[in-house]
């Protein structure tokens, strides 16, 4: 779902040199992203331009992304970065990158691998980081293969709960609540990603359009890491902004998810995090 934010406000100070006064901007309502842009669009980082916020499910960025009237950036999933290189500029701050943070294929009760063969599996998106981790592993574990249903997130582990799919692919803040549907984890494709490659996993990149120019999308990166920092050091400063649109969202609940999809690979990729991409896009 997107929904435009009424509350983002000009920012502190004049654009710096090479951006311009008003820039758009998606990213999901997930606290995730609240908490690491809210200093950015709510004008507490100096010299930053305005943005115009949408928010939007990944799955609907991932495709809105490869279209013309794209904003100018974007979170995705970093299996769609292939697809948009030619127009967008991999950011190296503000996506989700990390550890013992991926997504999990539930079920209800323990089951084998071989018994998925076959059988339905909810996913949130087929360009997602979760979906291409559930295909390399699928590979080596379910070879028969199984069919496939795409459901928003929050649909798929009550679909897993009622038996509607024999197994669910979930993310974000499904970590800590899928014990509340009864369910079991299957398997934790972050503990098998990271077995496999040492790597952390890539989940969610910033990408912004490669037109703006290459000072200003080095500026725009700057303006980013300042708003991570401002987020760690005042974590009261966006607790209003983040649960306005945590969706419901147990305020235990997402802090969880922020000290989780939060880390040192948000403020810069760094070695390691350009590693792990460039792990996941040569299995393409």
């Amino acid at each position: 779902m997107a929904a435009t934010d009424p509350g983002s406000g000009a920012a502190v100070g004049a654009p710096t040199n090479h951006l311009p006064e008003k820039l758009s901007i998606a990213y999901s309502p997930c606290p995730n992203d609240t908490f690491v842009f809210h200093a950015l669009t709510h004008g507490l980082v100096p010299n930053a331009p305005a943005f115009d916020v949408t928010f939007a499910d990944i799955d609907i960025t991932n495709y809105w992304v490869q279209e013309a009237d794209a904003p100018d950036v974007l979170k995705i999933s970093y299996p769609a970065l292939p697809l948009i290189q030619d127009r967008y500029e991999l950011l190296h701050c503000g996506g989700a990158l990390g550890r013992g943070c991926g997504p999990l294929v539930l079920s209800q009760g323990a089951v084998s691998a071989e018994a998925l063969t076959g059988g339905v599996v909810a996913v949130p998106s087929l360009l997602s980081t979760a979906f291409r981790l559930f295909e390399l592993w699928a590979e080596q574990n379910v070879p028969n293969g199984v069919q496939i249903k795409v459901l928003p997130f929050h649909e798929i582990m009550p679909a897993v709960a009622s038996g509607e799919v024999a197994a669910g692919l979930v993310i974000h803040e499904a970590r800590f609540t899928y014990q509340n549907f009864g369910l079991t984890c299957h398997a934790d494709l972050g503990e098998w990603w990271e077995g496999q490659t040492g790597l952390p996993i890539p989940l969610g990149a910033i990408v912004a359009r490669k037109d703006l120019g290459e000072a200003a999308l080095a500026e725009l990166t700057e303006l980013i890491r300042a708003s991570v920092d401002h987020a760690w050091a005042d974590p009261k400063a966006s607790h209003e902004y983040v649960m306005a649109h945590a969706q419901e969202m147990d305020p235990e609940v997402a802090q969880q998810h922020i000290g989780l999809y939060v880390n040192e690979f948000t403020r810069d990729l760094g070695a390691d995090g350009l590693a792990a991409v460039a792990a996941l896009l040569a299995e393409r």
